[in-house]
């Protein structure tokens, strides 16, 4: 899937006493929307995998969202 980001969007994810949170600016609110929509059309098993490398801020935990049956 190749779905557009809006521009000067930020998001990090931290894990804080065994909690995933996830904070985002509003652009990176309406793009990670858009993703997951994207996501929920597609098939049992597809995935997106986000990092410090290609789309949250330096520091960050990964995160990988699967979509379920």
């Amino acid at each position: 899937m190749s779905i557009p980001w809006n521009d000067g969007f930020k998001i990090e994810v931290k894990i804080i006493n065994n909690e995933v949170v996830i904070s985002a600016n509003n652009e990176g609110l309406l793009s990670l929307s858009r993703q997951l929509s994207a996501l929920a059309d597609e098939l049992p098993g597809t995935h997106i995998h986000y990092d410090e490398f290609n789309s949250l801020e330096d520091g960050s935990a990964q995160l990988v969202i699967v979509k379920a049956e």
